[in-house]
This record gives C-alpha cells, sequence and structure tokens, in this order.
C-alpha cells in the first residue's frame, strides 16, 4: 500500500459501511472518516415526507461532505492512509433519486462547484447485499428515523448503486458481496478482505467468498 492512500467504502444504507471502515483502519492503522448522517437536521422529516423535504435533506449533506473532505486534504499530509465511510459522487446518486427536475438544475450548479476540490480515492470498496439483508440489518442497529424507510425506496436506492459501480472507472474498485459473511463475527472474512485491500492495484475485482 503507497503513502498518503485515501480508502473510501461505500454502499446503501444498512450494509456495513462504518462498520467495516472501523475494522480496516484498526486492521490497517489508518485513520478514520467517518460521515455524522446523525448531524442532518432534515433526515428524520425526509424519511417521514420525502417530496417536501428531500432538497433541504440532500444540500445538507452534499455541503458537509464536500467540507468535511475538504480539510481531508490537510489531514492527509499527516496520514499514510486514511479510510472514509462515505464517497462524495454517491450524493447523486440520492439526488436523481429523490429531487425534483427543477431542484436538479440548482443541485448540479452547486455540486459542480465543490467537487474539484475533493480528494480523490485510491482505492473505493463497494460492499453489495441483497435488499432483503439490508432491511435486516437496519431493523437490527434500530436507529429510529429509519424505521420510516419504505422497502421499495431501499430497492431502488440498492439498484442505484449497482448501476452506478458497474460504470464506475475513475479509480481502483474493490466490489465485496456482503450478503452471506460477517466482517464483526468471523474473523477469518475479515483477514481475507484486509488481504484483498493490500493486494488491490488498479481495475475492478470482485470479492465474494464461498463457504
Amino acid at each position: 500500500m503507497g503513502s498518503n492512500r485515501l480508502i473510501v467504502i461505500e454502499g446503501a444504507i444498512g450494509v456495513g459501511k462504518t462498520t467495516l471502515a472501523q475494522l480496516l483502519a484498526q486492521e490497517l492503522k489508518a485513520d478514520l472518516l467517518l460521515e455524522k448522517a446523525e448531524e442532518n437536521p432534515f433526515l428524520p422529516q425526509f424519511y417521514d415526507d420525502p417530496e417536501k423535504w428531500a432538497f433541504q435533506t440532500q444540500l445538507f449533506f452534499l455541503l458537509s461532505r464536500a467540507r468535511q473532505l475538504e480539510e481531508l486534504v490537510q489531514q492527509s499530509l499527516y496520514a499514510e492512509t486514511t479510510i472514509t465511510d462515505y464517497f462524495f459522487p454517491k450524493d447523486r446518486i440520492f439526488a436523481y433519486m429523490n429531487l425534483r427536475e427543477e431542484e436538479l438544475v440548482l443541485y448540479e450548479q452547486i455540486y459542480k462547484i465543490l467537487n474539484p476540490h475533493i480528494p480523490k480515492p485510491d482505492l473505493v470498496i463497494f460492499l453489495q447485499a441483497h435488499t432483503d439483508a439490508l432491511i435486516d440489518r437496519i431493523q437490527q442497529r434500530g436507529r429510529p428515523y429509519e424505521k420510516e424507510i419504505r422497502p421499495e425506496y431501499l430497492r431502488a436506492l440498492n439498484d442505484a448503486y449497482n448501476r452506478f459501480f458497474f460504470h464506475y472507472d475513475e479509480s481502483p474498485l474493490l466490489v465485496v458481496e456482503t450478503s452471506d459473511i460477517d466482517f464483526v463475527r468471523n474473523r477469518t472474512d475479515l483477514t481475507d478482505l484486509v488481504t484483498q485491500v493490500k493486494q488491490m492495484r488498479r481495475g475492478k475485482e470482485y470479492y465474494h467468498p464461498t463457504r
């Protein structure tokens, strides 16, 4: 692994991004940068009434993600490896799912101003899971505002993520199917993934261990 390496972990709601980011940071002795979704004051209202609160929710996420990642540019001068549990371009996945056409026009103008200042990852880890597995994990972690997430919304979001990363080629990409593996309870699963991460250099690879 090279110096000043930025590793991004992405995937749909409930797939385990934050948990894996924390585990990998320990294993790789890396700095950890976590998104604080619970700090978005519009998020509970969005899940209750998406049409009314989508734009406010999305704009808050866009600006807070940009600010946090811009600060990372200075921090990376002192860190050999940094791991984060979100990927800035994913913001557009949610925007195109939830915003009206006239809202997207303004959103895109703001996005294009912010995007050039965002550091590019050296590796993206995309976590996949079946929608039913996502629903189970969301229920298990029990965040109050997530109780309003509709299964059809989660299914559409999962499909949107899969489409996005099917075409993604701007940095090395490791696609991990997580439906049947457990990084927390099974040490072998985590150890195998750490090995894959250390070996990853370029292109796209798929990691789907068989039992």
